[in-house]
């Protein structure tokens, strides 16, 4: 097989212009192309009356060798990488059978741990899934009482349960990561056994939604149970027991929040970035962690319509363009970056707290992003040295500090959308000039956040919503913006405060073997360790701890 990349065609051409297009570029005869595949499908809408669709695609040619010579010196055409997944090791049948041999323990089932389970089981190891919240349905119906009737679950909610906080996002499935071994790939192919749409596997963009992740992560838990693996829900891991001293310590088994305890000699870490207990617990167990940078700022809200314009102009709506995204950044003066974080087309604002009398905002779309609002963070970079407890301190911020920093404004933006979880929020046209708003309300663009939004003053001197410097960051990037998308600063698009967990405030550091740097067996992985954000990153770890793992109790005989 040999690739072609970079093959451009029109936005809308005909169904057959593919095969042409691509026996005149590879200037062979049309029965010498036996076959194709589409590997990739993006868009250049760079110029919005003349969008381009650019295809990478995969060809089954004849005399492939003689065609790969004659454009040698084209960096376009090549032969095809191979992309199939290649396991680390198996285990025999009867690796479990003496009966002392000790399962591997994962804590957290979002997609860090889903697919580092799946392909634990794939190999024969059998691991142990240990997730604190519910199964993926009875948390859907714990986190719509937060949402419908400001009824918050703390074990069980948009951060805690099956899936993970992804499965209440837009199901986003692309990430910039390296991927040299195409481990995504690996992700994509066990989605869509799992029943998603075949589509992600060649979109530029692939998406699935929350409705659709719900029963793929269903079926996926099913996969692993009928590999030997074992998925316990409500069970929280409340220790680690440990072994030995100093950096020769290790892990031999957890104890749960029933007293329970598991004895095993790995244990992997794919927590999410809101299990702060447990990252206390962590720290107070002298696990080594460090703390690290993150954003925040609030969710924005525009009519998608207005969105769609800006990007692809006159073909806006097109159905293979779908719904516009954006991707904005801005370096303010006083040396803040602004960013748009998690953008979601045709979406809504969701309330994403996992403690009592804190707002959280984060967004979500289902796969058919057929709602009025585009929504999106816009948020400022922060670093250790803007949050650490004691300011102006000497020697390495404490780790958990960040979340002590997060939780000051998670609170303040409770008071300030007066309690019952509903958030604060204010139109940007007011933000921009300092003041309150009128009584009139919202104009144009109603927020979507359940349980509701309470116009005010997101700057109010006293009773801020974010520092300061987050506030003039975003006041002045949000103009800024307005010259990439028209109509962004618009001024009853809507602000909705806060959001403070793009990712995790520290990072549970591990060496070369993807072990703690100073507890043996323990594996940090995902999002809350901090070594991924998002979904496809946070599998594309699980698989690569997954390996590492199963290679280390492989080898143990």
């Amino acid at each position: 097989m040999l690739r072609i990349t970079e093959l451009r065609l029109p936005l809308n051409h005909p169904e057959d212009a593919l095969r042409p297009a691509i026996v005149a570029r590879l200037g062979v005869a049309d029965a010498d192309l036996r076959d194709f595949t589409v590997f990739k499908r993006a868009y250049d809408a760079r110029k919005k009356s003349a969008i381009l669709l650019i295809y990478t695609v995969d060809c089954d040619v004849a005399n492939e060798a003689a065609v790969l010579k004659r454009h040698g010196g084209d960096q376009h055409i090549k032969p095809s990488p191979d992309t199939q997944y290649k396991f680390a090791g198996h285990a025999p049948v009867d690796f479990y059978n003496g009966g002392e041999r000790l399962r591997p323990v994962i804590i957290g089932f979002g997609p860090c741990g889903i697919l580092c389970a799946l392909i634990l089981a794939q190999m024969g190891l059998k691991p142990i899934v240990l997730e604190r919240g519910k199964q993926v349905r009875e948390r859907t119906k714990d986190t719509w009482g937060l949402w419908r009737q400001g009824q918050l679950d703390p074990g069980s909610n948009v951060q805690f349960g099956e899936g993970g906080a992804g499965t209440f996002s837009d199901g986003k499935l692309w990430s910039q990561i390296s991927d040299p071994r195409h481990l995504t790939r690996k992700v994509l192919t066990e989605f869509v056994k799992a029943g998603a749409p075949e589509e992600i596997l060649y979109v530029s963009k692939p998406h699935v939604g929350t409705f659709r992740l719900v029963s793929m992560v269903e079926k996926i838990r099913a996969d692993i149970e009928a590999l030997g693996g074992e998925i316990r829900f409500q069970q929280q891991v409340t220790d680690l027991l440990l072994e030995g001293r100093g950096e020769t310590r290790r892990v031999r088994g957890v104890t749960l929040a029933s007293g329970e305890q598991i004895r095993t000699n790995h244990v992997v870490l794919a927590l999410g970035h809101s299990a702060r207990d447990t990252f206390t617990m962590l720290h107070e167990r002298g696990v080594y962690m460090e703390a690290k940078p993150f954003s925040i700022g609030y969710r924005i809200e525009h009519p998608q319509g207005v969105v769609d314009r800006a990007r692809f102009g006159s073909n806006a709506g097109n159905p293979i363009l779908g719904a516009a995204d954006y991707k904005l950044v801005h370096h303010a003066a006083n040396g803040r970056s602004v960013y748009s974080f998690c953008m979601c087309p045709g979406g809504t604002v969701v309330a994403a707290t996992s403690e009592p009398d804190r707002v959280v905002t984060n967004g979500m779309s289902q796969y058919s992003r057929n709602e009025r609002n585009a929504n999106a963070g816009i948020v400022v970079g922060i670093s250790p040295e803007d949050y650490r407890r004691d300011p102006g301190g000497s020697g390495p911020v404490n780790p958990l500090d960040g979340m002590a920093f997060q939780r000051i404004w998670e609170s303040r933006a409770f008071e300030l959308g007066g309690g019952g979880y509903i958030a604060p929020g204010q139109l940007v046209g007011d933000f921009i000039k300092k003041q309150r708003g009128p009584a009139a309300g919202f104009g144009s663009v109603m927020p979507s956040y359940k349980p509701g939004v309470h116009l005010t003053d997101l700057s109010e001197p006293g009773r801020e919503s974010l520092p300061t410097y987050a506030l003039d960051a975003i006041r002045e990037a949000l103009p800024a913006f307005e010259r990439q998308i028209k109509g962004f600063s618009m001024a009853d698009a809507v602000l909705t405060g806060v959001e403070t967990r793009t990712s995790s405030p520290l990072r549970i550091t591990r060496a070369k073997n993807l072990q703690s740097v100073n507890v043996g067996g323990l594996y940090p992985a995902g999002e809350g360790a901090g070594y991924a954000g998002g979904i496809m990153s946070a599998g594309v770890d699980g698989i690569e701890v997954a390996e590492a793992l199963g290679a280390a109790l492989l080898a143990e005989g």
